[in-house]
């Protein structure tokens, strides 16, 4: 057989994903990265006891399909129920079984332009429309995606709180306010992966039975499980219910399931892993003040820092950070492609960090 019977939509769409892993990078220099500060890790790690929960899994057994004593956990960790929690692999896996829950060939789906691309790569993957907006003050504006919806009888739109790329935030007081205007029959997708990094009062206030709304967790940033995959989405639970209709039932390993539940139960190692987050957060900030870079306010676990100019400035200064062994990322969308988005990172990956700089901002004056 030579000629796969592709459908016409996969057919239509680019082999490639959303990010281009650091592993490939360094496949491709043929050398490891000093620093690791490109991809919002958490460099500090998982709770120990996250550690020894995966190791001493029976790996020999599948992993729960319910994800039932992780679920049991999260509802009484959110004083919810069960019934309102589905577990997934990420947030990632978890939009791209919403999006096929909801989207169909020629749908209108809003985000705002330099969001999150792996939302935009499930849309693609199922022929929606997505229509963008552009960013407020380098931050998501929620007034400006609810009207957009109404324009385009949006079946979703996508925002994330804290976000990412820029780490700005909202209070969640003022997106619930703000939903006054979300038009009916549109569900918005709140992505709150950073939301344990983020100030008291961040997370939206709203029951978690509101059918408007379906909020993203993540174990991958401050609780430190990224390699395992484990995101849970909040909702009604009429809507979490739909997700049983799609959702891969062994998606979840037991070690994932083991390790989310025991770093759930440690807010010890999570109150070390904040600070540590914190301190990070303002190290990375005071080197980008010393050579003249404006570091962005940020309640996510990275600093992004406007480099003062245009896109090729900012590229360039990536590109050299690069070359010294430090991976960073940037931006994709104008005006916020100025940027370069430094990780929080140990004292020695940041002190790497400090090292290289000068010299990839030396290089990039000189074009």
């Amino acid at each position: 057989m030579t000629n796969h019977r592709l459908t016409p939509l996969a057919h239509s769409l680019p082999a490639s994903v959303p990010f281009v892993g650091p592993e490939t990078q360094e496949r491709a220099q043929k050398r490891p990265f000093t620093a690791r500060l490109g991809a919002n890790e958490n460099v500090f790690g998982p709770s120990p006891r996250a550690l020894s929960a995966m190791a001493e899994t029976g790996h020999w057994m599948y992993g729960d399909p319910e994800s039932h004593d992780l679920r049991a956990a999260l509802a009484r960790h959110h004083g919810t129920t069960m019934e309102n929690i589905v577990v997934g692999e990420g947030i990632d896996g978890l939009l791209g079984y919403l999006v096929r829950l909801f989207v169909a060939a020629g749908d209108a789906v809003v985000t705002s332009d330099g969001a999150y691309p792996t939302f935009n790569y499930h849309v693609a993957g199922y022929g929606g429309a997505l229509h963008k907006v552009p960013y407020v003050a380098d931050g998501e504006d929620p007034e400006s995606l609810f009207a957009r919806a109404a324009e385009v009888d949006a079946k979703l739109v996508y925002m994330a709180n804290p976000d990412n790329p820029m780490g700005s935030w909202h209070r969640g007081a003022d997106i619930a306010a703000a939903m006054s205007n979300l038009p009916e029959g549109t569900l918005l997708v709140l992505d709150e992966a950073y939301v344990e990094t983020a100030p008291e009062g961040t997370a939206l206030p709203l029951p978690f039975d509101d059918p408007r709304v379906i909020r993203m967790r993540t174990f991958s940033k401050a609780y430190g499980l990224a390699g395992a995959r484990v995101g849970y989405a909040l909702g009604a639970p009429e809507l979490i219910t739909a997700f049983h209709k799609v959702r891969n039932h062994f998606g979840m390993n037991r070690a994932a399931q083991a390790g989310a539940l025991a770093a759930l139960e440690d807010p010890d190692w999570l109150a070390h892993v904040q600070a540590e987050i914190a301190a990070a957060r303002d190290r990375i900030a005071q080197i980008a003040g010393r050579h003249g870079l404006t570091p962005l306010p940020s309640a996510a676990n990275f600093v992004t820092i406007d480099c003062g100019r245009d896109h090729a400035f900012a590229k360039a200064v990536l590109d050299g950070l690069v070359a010294r062994g430090i991976f960073v990322r940037m931006p994709f969308a104008a005006p916020q492609n100025r940027c370069i988005r430094v990780s929080c990172g140990t004292p020695a990956d940041l002190d790497a960090f400090a090292a290289a700089l000068p010299g990839a901002l030396a290089d990039a004056e000189k074009g």
